[in-house]
Parts: structure tokens; sequence; C-alpha cells
């Protein structure tokens, strides 16, 4: 898709209230507006200067909303909070916040940091999401570039994009380098923080015992979960 597509796109996911789509599309659509402006196939100067202040109007917008999701992430009301033991079990994704994975969830946003070579709670998760959410649309995942092992995974969440996408659902993933805190957005108007991300669970010893698939069974290594009540994202 080209600029012009790819920021009409922008525009309708904005209008329909699903920002965090929104927010990719703008991101991507200015990018290759900057790349078009600053390269040497455009040199009509007037054609320039439209580009310039198309792209500080995308950019404005894109600024507004990831100021809202970052409110988002800093706001709410307490609603539930629960202590995991170490050793405990019976806290898998769907039982410890199933119950606000809904049909009103139509985007989710991942700020997991720490995945490196640890796609299977990623996927667990994204199974989990997608079972109860009919109506999910959209996946924005932020974590941090494997520094040992980059090529592996691109190709790991470009699998899961390719698999994602055969159920019509679009994950955007991106990589930000200092990022720290975990968090998981839901945009009914929700937000699960957990302790130590996705990554709660021990490995299975030995492999092949309980737990090994159903995380009900899993044992868990201890960490604190919040869950907030925002408005919704939309």
């Amino acid at each position: 898709m080209n600029a012009k597509e790819i920021l009409m796109k922008a525009v309708v996911c904005d209008q329909r209230g699903r920002i965090l789509q929104a927010l990719a599309y703008y991101q991507d659509g200015i990018k290759i507006l900057m790349d078009l402006v600053n390269g040497k196939k455009e040199t009509d100067a007037g054609r320039k200067k439209v580009y310039h202040s198309r792209i500080k109007e995308y950019l404005d917008r894109a600024e507004q909303i990831k100021e809202r999701i970052s409110r988002f992430g800093r706001s709410g009301s307490l609603l539930h909070s629960v202590s995991i033991e170490d050793g405990a079990t019976g806290y898998s994704y769907h039982t410890l916040i199933g119950k606000y994975l809904t049909i009103e969830v139509k985007e989710v946003l991942i700020e997991e940091p720490y995945l490196v070579e640890r796609y299977q709670n990623l996927i667990n998760f994204l199974e989990v999401i997608i079972k109860n959410c009919a109506d999910l649309k959209f996946v924005c995942l932020v974590t941090k570039t494997d520094s040992k092992n980059p090529a592996n995974q691109m190709t790991a969440l470009d699998n899961i994009k390719t698999d994602l996408s055969l159920r019509e659902i679009i994950l955007h993933f991106t990589f930000e380098d200092t990022l720290h805190d975990r968090k998981i957005l839901l945009s009914s108007g929700y937000v699960i923080k957990i302790g130590r991300g996705l990554h709660f669970y021990k490995p299975n010893n030995p492999r092949y015992t309980l737990g090994m698939c159903d995380y009900d069974f899993r044992k868990c290594l201890q960490t604190d979960v919040d869950i907030l009540r925002i408005k919704k994202v939309s």
C-alpha cells in the first residue's frame, strides 16, 4: 500500500474508535511520506510543501493518540488485585483475566519487554484472547529487540502475524529497547498489570506432566496482578 491508502485506513480506524490500529497506520503512513519528502524522488517544491503540511497534521493526531494511550496506562481505578505465591497453580490466563475478555474487546495492546525466545507464553495468551474476544481486530505488541538473535525473533513474530491474519486479526509489533514496564491494555476499558509480565509460569519439570498444555496446572513464580478499570479506549 502507498502512503495515501495507509493514511486513509488510519482515518477510518480513528473514526471507528480503533485507535491502536489507527496509530499504527498513522505511523507507517507518516514514515512513507517523510521518506518521500526527504528523498530524491519528489523535487517539486509545491508538492513538498503540501506533504509537509499533511505530515504535521497526521503527526499531531498520532501524538494525541499516543498520549491518550499512555494516560490510560497510568490512570484507572484498581478493580481487583491478586497475589500469586511461588509454586501456586490455578492461574491460567483464562482463569486470571477471562472474565474481562469479551466481545467488547476489539483491540489489545501488549507491552512485554522480555520475549526473547519465550514465545510459548505469548502464543498461549493470544489463543485465550482470540477464543474469548469474538470481535477482536487488532493486537499491538511492543517488546525489546533480541540482541542475540534478532533474525529468529523476526521469524517467530512474522509467523505469528501470518497465522493471526488467517483469522482476520492484524498483529502489529514494534521494538522499544528502553521498554521496562509490562502491561496489557484492553480496548473495552481495562488495564492488566502483571509484575512478571506474561512470564510468571515455571517450566514443566519433567516436561511431560500436567501443565504442559493447560496452564491451570502449571506452577507459577511469585508475582502480583493488578486489574484497573479505565474509560473505554475507543
